[in-house]
């Protein structure tokens, strides 16, 4: 846990996350990144020389497949935690799986789930959000970017919403999944399976694998890649064309 520790407190740093009276949520998936920010921004908290409040809040899709014992040992962990637990109730997996039947329903649910985090941080009056994106969630973020969308884009560490005006965090940003599995088996952290059908079916998913499977044969170019994302004063790419106007990209499902 002290290398994520470190890792959270640099992002913390580095891009200003917290300040004096911050009221944080976590979005609590129940998988092992952001059980490991939870536990992190808590263990943060005693020596943090900023002073802010913490809660988790879990958006309930209404899967059938979703364990109950899962969740409640999620609640009893919350507990012990001293970190107030709200799951709010939805039927985001019916509307996206079975009346809008969608074949690629990654972007959809992220956008609803989204909206749902957002409306339960205002009725709590959070204006934090901390989301628990690693740093090869970056690089697969800006993959997925590059390959289906034809840009060069990643979601930032710090991102305001300003319909919700809701700051977006994100203080795992330089910790790295192996690290990040490592703490949550070694601290016995109550993971929830991921219920949606198409876990390890997505576009998401085979960008992981293509990363892994690159980190494999060349053992730096992880590293390397991530130090181009996060020095864009280094792109040597073209210059606009005549007439053309630069895009200012928002946050991904903004609401």
């Amino acid at each position: 846990m002290r290398k994520i520790l470190g890792c959270v407190r640099k992002a913390i740093e580095d891009f200003e996350m917290i300040q004096d009276g911050d009221r944080i949520a976590v979005g609590l998936s129940g998988g092992k990144d952001s059980l490991t920010l939870l536990t992190a921004l808590k263990l943060y908290q005693r020596f943090s020389p900023q002073k802010y409040e913490l809660r988790a809040i879990m958006i309930d899709m209404g899967l059938k497949e979703t364990d109950p014992a899962e969740v409640e040992a999620l609640k009893r962990y919350c507990e012990e935690l001293e970190v107030p637990f709200h799951i709010e109730p939805t039927n985001i997996g019916e509307v996206v799986f079975d009346i809008r039947k969608e074949t690629n329903p990654c972007s959809l649910c992220s956008k609803m789930r989204r909206g749902a985090l957002n409306a339960v941080c205002k009725s709590y009056n959070v204006n934090k959000l901390a989301l628990a994106h690693n740093s090869e969630d970056v690089l697969e973020t800006f993959l997925l970017s590059l390959i289906y969308e034809g840009r060069l884009s990643t979601f930032q560490p710090v991102s305001h919403m300003s319909r919700s005006d809701i700051t977006l965090i994100r203080p795992l940003i330089y910790a790295e999944a192996g690290d990040i599995k490592g703490v949550a088996r070694r601290h016995n952290l109550p993971i929830v399976n991921n219920p949606c059908p198409k876990n390890h079916k997505s576009q998401r998913e085979y960008m992981k694998n293509l990363v892994n499977s690159i980190k494999k044969e060349i053992p730096f170019a992880k590293d390397r890649m991530f130090a181009a994302v996060t020095n864009a004063d280094r792109y040597n790419l073209f210059p606009l064309k005549k007439g053309a106007k630069a895009e200012t990209k928002k946050e991904n499902n903004e609401e």
